[in-house]
C-alpha cells in the first residue's frame, strides 16, 4: 500500500482521502473526515468515537512530507458522522454513501466534481490522471535507477580510493562535482582538516567513523634523506557514507 493508491476527494473545500483495500474494505482518513464534519479537536473526536480496527497508511502532507495517517472503516465513519452536531453532517453522509462509495467501488477512486461530468468528460479526466501517474512513476524509476548505479559503484569498489576517484564516481552518476569541490565540501563539513600542514588530512572524527585511511609512502631523496608522503584515501565504508549523503540530498554541495 502506497500513498499513490489513496484517492483524495473534496467536500466543500475540505480534502478527504479514501480508498478500497485489497480485501474490498472501504477506508477513510480519520482526520480528514473529522475536519470535514466540523470537529474542532479532531484527535479527541477520533479517540472518543472510533471503536473499530484502525489502519495506518502513508500520506503526503501539505509540505510534501510522508506521514502515517489513521484510516477507518465504514462503521467508525458512521460513528463520527452520528456524533457531529453540524447540520452538514447529514449532507456529508449522503454524499459519502451515494456518490463517493459507489465511485470507489466502480472506478477504484473518486474525482472531484465527477457527479457533474458527462461520460466523455469522465474518460478524459481519468486519462489525464493516469498520465500524471505514469509520469510520476517514470520519475521514481529514474531516481531508483540512479540509486542502483550508486550502489553498483560502491559494490565494485572494494578498495580504498582517492578523493578524486570518489568525485569521478559521483559525477558519472549525475552529481555535478569535481575533485576540488569535493575536497572543499569535505573540509567545510569537518571531514578533512581545513588548514596548516595537515590540510586535507582526515579529522579525528572521520578516522573514528572509519571513513578514511591514510596511506604513508616513504620517499628517498637524492641526498639520502627520506620523507613520508601522506595521502588520504576513502575506505569502502566511507564511499558508501559519502555517496548516501549525496544520494539522499542530506548535505548541500559546496559552491
Amino acid at each position: 500500500m502506497t500513498s499513490n493508491s489513496i484517492q483524495p476527494f473534496d467536500f466543500k473545500g475540505t480534502p478527504v482521502r479514501a480508498f478500497e483495500d485489497v480485501k474490498g474494505n472501504r477506508l477513510f482518513c480519520a482526520k480528514d473526515v473529522a475536519e470535514a464534519l466540523g470537529y474542532t479537536n479532531t484527535n479527541k473526536a477520533i479517540g472518543d468515537h472510533v471503536r473499530g480496527v484502525t489502519n495506518r497508511y502513508p500520506i503526503t502532507d501539505s509540505l510534501g512530507r510522508e506521514q502515517q495517517a489513521v484510516f477507518i472503516g465504514e462503521g467508525d465513519l458512521y460513528r463520527l458522522i452520528a456524533s457531529s452536531k453540524l447540520p452538514s453532517a447529514q449532507e456529508f453522509e449522503s454524499w459519502i454513501f451515494d456518490t463517493v462509495v459507489p465511485s470507489i467501488r466502480k472506478h477504484g477512486g473518486y474525482m472531484a466534481g465527477q457527479e457533474h461530468m458527462t461520460p466523455e468528460q469522465m474518460a478524459l479526466a481519468s486519462m489525464r490522471w493516469l498520465n500524471s501517474k505514469v509520469e510520476e512513476q517514470a520519475r521514481q524509476l529514474e531516481a531508483q535507477k540512479s540509486q542502483v548505479l550508486f550502489a553498483k559503484a560502491v559494490e565494485v569498489s572494494r578498495t580504498n580510493i582517492l578523493v578524486g576517484d570518489l568525485a569521478k564516481i559521483l559525477k558519472s552518476n549525475g552529481v555535478d562535482i569535481g575533485s576540488t569541490r569535493l575536497f572543499a565540501w569535505m573540509r567545510d563539513r569537518g571531514y578533512l582538516m581545513k588548514s596548516g600542514m595537515a590540510k586535507n588530512m582526515p579529522t579525528q572524527r572521520s578516522m573514528d567513523l572509519g571513513l578514511f585511511h591514510v596511506k604513508e609512502t616513504t620517499i628517498v631523496h637524492a641526498d639520502g634523506h627520506t620523507t613520508i608522503n601522506k595521502t588520504p584515501k576513502v575506505t569502502g565504508k566511507g564511499q558508501t557514507y559519502f555517496i548516501n549523503k549525496f544520494l539522499t540530498g542530506s548535505q548541500e554541495v559546496a559552491a
